[in-house]
């Protein structure tokens, strides 16, 4: 009887630890797993707000994470995203300045923070390019010249400087022989030779050009009066979302193409200056290698990036004409400069393409000044100087973007007119197709693993899709004004991603839908460049801030 009692109180001894026991896991683990960081984001107008941005960066770090308001005002941090400490909080939302809290100490048991907004005083300081040109007074002809200032800076240079219609003519000359690695704060001159005299507005448009960005500079006090007008704040499966930005540690870089290795490290070019660079993601930390300089008196910095078979990367050394490959092994580089009598002080090496070199152990690069193919042997480091793509007929196709499919054979995305073609890799043939929309300016794109060709239309402000199988080219037409996009990828899940120069906006296309979801940045973001991460389940994109000095990771969450 004893020993029975005994059993039975043990038993219920054991049996209410372990409830306890399970309790408290269950407690912790919902402690683990619960936001460090939420609360609701409203305005004393307005109420609860959606689609406003809300980002935090711990102090001393390089990394800000980002989440956006739902219907309800609610933001939510996810588990594992921010750890322990003080972290700054900074806001956008168009028309709106932060009130507070601009601090905000995370604990282990996570945070509370309900964000205060209120109407803006400034808003000239938050349009983004895009805003500035559907602000603007005037038809899309006059202003079609401004898109091209944003290689450098912001139109709200242009839209608030202090010039007349005299002053702005020479600004064009001066501006046109800046190199395209230029910013404000590092111009590099052009040398004397055909880029370097070509004017970015041309001659007959110099005037009139002028004389219209006086009339509409808020600078000056007689100019056209116009409504400042900012797009509308993202909303539904736009604020489905987590964006995580990585500060370089050149304050200067210019992170103009980003590519994701396979073993996840995100590689960089830097567009003015004779660096490239790796990014670990779950460390945070970039290392930077050092590219050699094949002509010291040229502009310095490097456009495209790619991986060969092999993993290693390759850079399009622009005005140092040559190419560059990177040992991802060792970390050495090897430079391959164009024969000197097939250069001059305008060559340009813009693009490389050693994607597919595996197929015949060559990689395709150009000289952007002739519009020449360039063909390197990687076996004998000797160039093939194959000249101009021309069809049966004699058209010539003048690429910019030369993205290659499996079996090495080149594509010509022609960024100054309609037109799309491929050259064969064993024949050198070309083959040309026009799109359907016109002025579309095909620039850069890539090929999936379906051998369908996806490329950006900049002039017609959409999306490309060129299949071989049927020779047919279908397009998608962006929803916002302006977006001109550069690049385009497509994913294993069946998502295809843009990026847009002028406004801070990344899009997401559902090709079986048609669906498109526009993701806004924090901050104002020059994307060139677009690349996938498809390791997980879901599609991840990376971009560059060409003029942020960082590398912006965006996570859509459904």
């Amino acid at each position: 009887m004893h020993t029975t009692r005994q059993r039975l109180m043990t038993g219920i001894s054991l049996g209410f630890s372990i409830a306890l026991f399970s309790a408290a896991m269950g407690a912790s683990a919902a402690v683990a797993q619960s936001a460090p960081l939420s609360g609701t984001v409203s305005s004393s107008g307005d109420g609860p707000m959606e689609g406003v941005l809300v980002s935090a960066k711990k102090e001393g770090s390089t990394i800000t994470t980002t989440v956006v308001s739902n219907e309800k005002g609610e933001y939510s941090f996810p588990a594992g995203r921010l750890e322990p400490g003080k972290y700054t909080i900074s806001i956008r939302a168009g028309g709106y300045d932060l009130v507070g809290p601009k601090e905000v100490d995370v604990s282990a048991g996570g945070a509370k923070a309900d964000v205060t907004l209120t109407k803006t005083k400034h808003l000239a300081s938050q349009l983004t390019n895009a805003d500035w040109l559907m602000s603007a007074p005037g038809d899309d002809h006059i202003k079609s010249f401004l898109p091209d200032c944003t290689g450098c800076h912001t139109l709200q240079r242009v839209f608030t400087a202090p010039h007349d219609a005299d002053e702005f003519q020479e600004i064009f000359k001066r501006m046109g022989r800046y190199s395209p690695g230029s910013t404000p704060l590092h111009p590099q001159p052009l040398l004397p030779g055909p880029r370097g005299e070509r004017p970015r507005v041309r001659a007959d448009m110099a005037k009139a050009a002028a004389e219209y960005l006086v009339s509409v500079n808020l600078s000056n006090p007689d100019h056209e009066p116009y409504k400042l007008k900012i797009m509308p704040r993202p909303k539904g499966k736009a604020t489905h979302v987590i964006i995580t930005e990585y500060d370089l540690p050149r304050k200067d870089a210019q992170p103009h193409d980003v590519d994701v290795a396979k073993d996840g490290k995100v590689w960089y070019s830097d567009f003015g200056a004779q660096y490239a660079g790796y990014l670990d993601p779950k460390t945070g930390q970039t290392k930077e290698v050092e590219i050699p300089v094949l002509k010291p008196e040229q502009p310095k910095g490097s456009l495209e990036i790619e991986f060969d078979p092999k993993g290693n990367a390759w850079l399009a050394g622009m005005y140092q004409a040559g190419i560059y490959e990177i040992d991802a092994k060792t970390m050495k580089v090897k430079a391959y400069p164009f024969p000197k009598e097939w250069q001059s002080p305008s060559t340009q090496a813009s693009m490389v393409s050693p994607q597919h070199s595996d197929a015949d152990g060559k990689v395709w690069t150009n000289n952007q000044e002739q519009h020449y193919n360039y063909r390197l042997d990687v076996a004998t480091g000797k160039f093939e100087d194959l000249g101009a793509a021309k069809d049966a007929k004699g058209q010539q196709i003048s690429a910019y973007g030369m993205p290659t499919d499996k079996d090495n054979n080149l594509y010509l995305l022609e960024f100054g007119k309609t037109n799309i073609g491929v050259r064969d890799a064993k024949t050198l043939k070309t083959t040309i197709w026009k799109t359907p929309v016109g002025h579309s300016r095909p620039r850069r794109g890539r090929v999936d693993d379906q051998g369908r060709l996806w490329f950006a239309e900049f002039g017609g402000n959409g999306i490309g899709m060129f299949d071989p199988k049927t020779q047919k080219i279908k397009e998608w037409k962006l929803p916002i004004a302006w977006s001109d996009p550069y690049d385009v990828g497509a994913a294993k899940d069946g998502s295809v991603w843009t990026g847009s120069m002028l406004t801070d906006r990344v899009t997401r296309l559902d090709p079986k839908t048609d669906e498109m979801t526009n993701y806004l940045l924090p901050r104002s973001t020059n994307i060139r460049r677009v690349s996938i991460d498809n390791s997980g389940p879901r599609a991840v994109l990376w971009v560059g801030s060409n003029h942020g000095a960082s590398i912006v990771r965006v996570e859509p969450l459904d």
